[in-house]
């Protein structure tokens, strides 16, 4: 998203305007939470419906704002951590309410939206990115070293929480036991935080944007750090439109049920709703990275939000599961899982040239297609 979560360095983060009182990053929070105050528990019509999927998404995009607004204050690495913190709330909060709402497919939900965000952001965000800055520049450049070191994290996240389950014995189903879940919580938990360490401090060099031209970019000039009560404002702001989304998805929920039902789409389809909501503000970013010859942000953001969705969606999704009833089906069935062994290979013969052309991202977003099409025709 418009993250800088830890799969995001380029010598500091880009921030937006900062927040002022009349500014749209504070009245949209405040709407919507007035407007779950007045939806919660309550039948609503069509027209209301409308609107809150609209006060939905535009809280996502505001608590996104604020929340570089305080990692611009704190600083890296913090900065980061607050970041992604912050959008795993959003993803959890979302698959939660709606898991708790127990609807059909509601089951494998953690799963269908971790593995959408993964496609979404390996093959969409990624070749979106690569297709700009092709065309854009003929030839796009990044450091192979950081880009090949994120997607090797993202390749073993994804077989520890998504693969293993549909092969483990010990439980029947595409199911671990709660030994397994914790287990590959920890692990997802612990590589997330290294490879932290390793872009944020260790090798910052290796996460450093070139140009077409193979330079190095050297520091952009950026917004001076807010000020403490901007930043206490924006935390305060950050609470509210968290709290909004997580209620409003509550309240969306029969909708988005309902609406993915009414077009004939599997249950699962509800996943990949998720993902894109949640990664719209990333998406946005690194289209506009590219379009400046910084493909190597755009690849920090892609990564480095599929990082985020695995290695802290799953153990927080780990915790809940000890008050969520039900089964809790993480496993990828046979035709994800092909579809994930093609984006890990051919995102590996992507960065591992350090330079791709417009074919290397019309190629990312077929796969994306394909991931599109086969969620609606399983």
């Amino acid at each position: 998203m418009l993250l800088w979560k830890p799969g995001i360095m380029n010598g500091g983060p880009r921030i937006k305007a900062l927040p002022k009182v009349l500014s749209w990053t504070v009245l949209v929070p405040v709407l919507a939470a007035v407007l779950l105050v007045f939806t919660w528990g309550r039948g609503i019509g069509v027209l209301v419906q409308v609107l809150v999927a609209f006060a939905l998404a535009g809280a996502v995009l505001a608590a996104v704002n604020h929340a570089e607004i305080v990692a611009h204050r704190v600083g890296e690495p913090f900065g980061s951590l607050v970041l992604a913190v912050a959008v795993t709330i959003i993803e959890v909060g979302l698959i939660v309410t709606l898991m708790i709402a127990g609807g059909k497919g509601s089951e494998s939900l953690a799963r269908d939206t971790v593995f959408a965000a993964v496609m979404i952001t390996c093959n969409g965000i990624v070749g979106l990115a690569l297709l700009i800055g092709a065309v854009r520049f003929h030839l796009t450049i990044f450091n192979a070293e950081g880009s090949g070191a994120a997607l090797a994290t993202v390749a073993t996240l994804a077989t520890l929480s998504l693969v293993l389950p549909t092969f483990t014995s010990s439980r029947p189903g595409p199911e671990f036991t709660p030994a397994q879940l914790a287990f590959a919580a920890i692990a997802s938990l612990v590589l997330y935080v290294i490879f932290v360490i390793t872009q944020t401090v260790r090798h910052r060099d290796f996460f450093i944007p070139l140009t077409s031209a193979g330079e190095v970019v050297e520091a952009e000039d950026h917004a001076d750090p807010p000020t403490a009560q901007r930043a206490l404002l924006s935390v305060g702001m950050l609470v509210v439109a968290l709290v909004a989304v997580v209620g409003l998805a509550k309240v969306e929920t029969p909708a988005i049920e309902a609406g993915v039902a009414a077009v004939g789409f599997p249950p699962s389809f509800v996943g990949v709703v998720i993902a894109l909501l949640v990664l719209l503000p990333e998406s946005l970013a690194a289209a506009r990275a590219a379009n400046r010859d910084r493909i190597q942000i755009s690849l920090n953001l892609a990564f480095g939000s599929a990082m985020a969705s695995i290695g802290l969606t799953i153990p927080a999704i780990a915790v809940a599961s000890i008050w969520l009833k039900g089964p809790l089906l993480l496993g990828l069935n046979a035709t994800q899982m092909v579809l994930l062994a093609v984006t890990v290979v051919v995102a590996s013969l992507t960065v591992v040239p350090g330079r791709a052309t417009r074919l290397q991202g019309a190629v990312h977003l077929v796969l994306l297609a394909a991931f599109l099409f086969l969620a609606v025709v399983p």
